[in-house]
């Protein structure tokens, strides 16, 4: 085999990104929140970039006139002393008081003062602010389960074994874990008999009841015995039997075949079944604190009587008012500057134009993806889910002339406000089929109209997913069964069998 190096001549050519066209991009992309965020991030590290607040500039301009007035004033009084009235007296009391508080008076001798942080009364550290504002740490599940034990009036044995048996217990309030590996995993050697004694008092002294239930029937059952000792003449012996011996008949909606199992009626059934309807199935879910999802919506669509038209504006008042320090661009034509300070500058000056050009043309590109897709969902606007369209992200591309991904990276992670709610922009691209007439539905439309035909079915006959597929075919809808099965699956519907009422 042989090897060698030879030099070769190749014309090709090679898209490259420039940071600036990279930047835009990247800010078209940002969520509301994240623009804030990005903004917030340039103040700090960017000399020349400074909060635009005319009417603290005003005040300003206000203080330091006052201020010089002031001191102009001050400069013109003229200092004399009352030679008739024999003013040598008062300058003898004053040279005594210095003699006498002179250990007070020195600075050398003073305490020492702590030292604030410069600023006007009223100013705010925003670092402290936002630590204040910072919303604290939720407790998890089994440290608030742990707090609740640390009071319980149990033996020190028991506890010990409580404590070990809490760390088992899942977001839902469950112990899924065997009694036996839990054992195995204590630190200590402890017995099956001491674990099952420290899980009765779990389920006794823990709140809400149903926690450290091994299963869901052990759960539902704890819960209605609960019932029965605070109000004794409650007689739940129907539901617990049902929960013991037919629970899978009760979650299958078996029950023609779990009244000849059990010898109850329906209607006795029925009224078990709306019992434990009024349970807790997860009772950790009450402690489980889940974060909620704040959406600040970057544009706002309203009706507009006299125009008889929906009008686009951007929410663009959260976002903090930048520009390029006037005093920084000033230093930069400033010859007593030196070389390396003024190319500092006129480098953060640089970026600083570059991030505002970026953030105009983001919301430039985002108003003009909005109104297109506003102006052709109307009828969604106006009719609601039923109404709306198949929309692809190539068409508005087309409409407007610019690239695809420009359009797939203006709605990313974009919110709308508008009067059928608070919506993804993301929502009102949809994908969808032809009917028989000729007409494009789209999938949400499709999903509306299958969940009008659910709500509205004899309950004591529901419609299987092929009698479904009629119903959406006789509205002029023609789509394969395990479409209306999947669409009925995200809607939340079980199957018929599910759905059924006796």
């Amino acid at each position: 085999m042989r090897f060698e190096a030879a030099q070769h001549l190749r014309m090709s050519q090679q898209m490259k990104l420039a940071p600036r066209m990279i930047q835009s991009m990247e800010i078209l992309q940002l969520s509301m929140q994240e623009l804030e965020e990005r903004l917030e991030q340039a103040l700090e590290s960017n000399v020349a970039l400074e909060i635009d607040d005319p009417a603290a500039d005003d005040r300003a301009i206000a203080e330091e006139r006052k201020e010089q007035e002031r001191i102009d004033h001050e400069g013109e009084r003229e200092l004399f002393t009352d030679v008739e009235n024999n003013s040598e007296g008062d300058f003898e009391r004053l040279a005594t008081m210095e003699s006498a508080l002179g250990e007070e008076l020195n600075p050398e001798h003073r305490i020492p003062q702590p030292e604030y942080r410069r600023g006007r009364v009223g100013d705010e550290d925003p670092k402290m602010e936002a630590m204040a504002n910072a919303a604290a740490r939720t407790e998890s599940v089994n440290e608030q389960l742990l707090q609740q034990w640390a009071l319980a009036e149990v033996d020190d044995s028991i506890r010990r074994v409580g404590e070990h048996l809490i760390n088992f217990i899942d977001d839902d309030g469950f112990i899924r874990t065997s009694l036996e590996e839990i054992a195995d995993q204590a630190s200590a050697k402890v017995d099956r008999e001491l674990i099952e004694e420290g899980l009765e008092a779990l389920q006794v002294w823990l709140e809400p009841t149903g926690i450290a239930a091994r299963n869901l029937g052990e759960c539902l059952q704890i819960q209605l015995e609960a019932k029965e000792s605070e109000d004794p003449s409650l007689d739940f012996s129907v539901e617990k039997m049902l929960l013991s011996d037919f629970l899978e008949d009760i979650e299958q909606n078996r029950l023609p075949a779990l009244a000849r199992k059990s010898g109850l009626t329906i209607e006795e059934i029925q009224r078990a079944k709306e019992t434990l309807k009024g349970l807790n199935p997860a009772p950790g879910r009450q402690l489980a604190s889940s974060s909620p999802h704040f959406v600040i919506p970057d544009a706002l669509v309203e009706y507009d009587d006299a125009l008889d038209n929906y009008v686009v504006s951007l929410f663009d008042g959260q976002l903090p008012r930048i520009r390029i320090s006037a005093r920084y661009e000033a230093m930069t034509k400033d010859g007593e500057v030196d070389k390396k300070t003024r190319d500092f500058v006129n480098e953060n000056i640089r970026d600083a134009r570059w991030l505002l050009d970026a953030i105009h043309q983001r919301q430039n590109t985002l108003l003009r993806v909005v109104n297109a897709v506003v102006a052709h969902q109307r009828d969604f606007l106006d009719q609601g889910p039923q109404a709306l369209k198949p929309l692809p992200m190539s068409q508005i591309a087309d409409q407007l002339g610019i690239h695809v991904a420009t359009v797939s990276r203006a709605v990313s992670g974009k919110w709308i406000q508008t009067p059928r709610g608070v919506l993804p922009l993301r929502k009102l691209f949809t994908a969808g089929l032809e009917t028989e007439g000729g007409q494009d539905v789209s999938g949400d439309s499709i999903k509306a109209t299958l969940k009008n035909i659910i709500d509205h079915e004899d309950k004591h006959n529901p419609l299987g997913d092929d009698q479904l597929t009629n119903a959406l075919k006789e509205k002029g809808i023609k789509i394969a069964r395990r479409t209306v099965a999947k669409y009925r699956t995200h809607l939340g519907f079980p199957n018929a069998r599910l759905r059924k009422e006796f």
